[in-house]
């Protein structure tokens, strides 16, 4: 059993292909992680917008 531990994250791998080797795992493991960050920034920047968005549409309304 290979365990790893990235940043926060510890996982344990009961199966591996051989041809994998523990740097190509560690490699793959640390690939999804950074699209895992990814997809949250993205998330993060859709919120924001949104809030600016809904806060611009509350001030116009306001005004009429």
């Amino acid at each position: 059993m290979t365990e790893i531990h990235i940043n926060e994250f510890v996982s344990s791998i009961r199966a591996v292909d051989p041809m994998l080797s523990p740097q190509m795992v560690e490699r793959i493991v640390c690939e999804v992680l950074k699209a895992v960050d990814e997809r949250q920034e993205y998330r993060q920047r859709v919120n924001a917008e949104r809030r600016v968005t809904s806060g611009v549409r509350d001030e116009l309304e306001g005004e009429s």
